[in-house]
């Protein structure tokens, strides 16, 4: 049987959503990335890359690396919570539904790990 793109319930082979509810947020999610993929591509290069930067940082300047890295996790967390773009193959795995479940899910371990590097870059400033 054939899956719906959104929520992956079984539907006929003539038909692409469940109900019209499912096709209405897979158009709602494509408008959006559509509109906002360009935004979103320069802020996730530019914090992936100061994550680098803070962990080049962090050997010569350990608040300042600590911080960085800190704050970029925090910010790609909120980032990938507000827009969770994911890739067409997990899309095409996962069905858009699941996969959007799993960004958020990848947003909330960020921000845990944010909050980890925040408290740690906090203790290096005492220590």
């Amino acid at each position: 049987m054939k899956q719906c793109d959104y929520c992956a319930k079984e539907i006929s082979y003539h038909e692409m959503y469940c109900c019209d509810e499912c096709q209405k947020k897979t158009i709602d999610f494509y408008d959006l990335r559509d509109k906002y993929s360009k935004v979103f591509s320069i802020f996730n290069g530019i914090f992936v890359l100061s994550i680098g930067i803070g962990i080049f940082a962090y050997s010569f300047l350990p608040t300042f690396g600590a911080f960085l890295i800190a704050v970029s996790l925090l910010v790609l967390s909120v980032l990938y919570f507000l827009f969770p773009f994911p890739p067409e193959i997990m899309i095409h795995k996962r069905k858009l539904e699941k996969s959007i479940k799993f960004c958020r899910i990848v947003s909330l371990v960020l921000f845990i790990l944010g909050i980890l590097a925040t408290v740690f870059a906090i203790f290096t400033i005492f220590m």
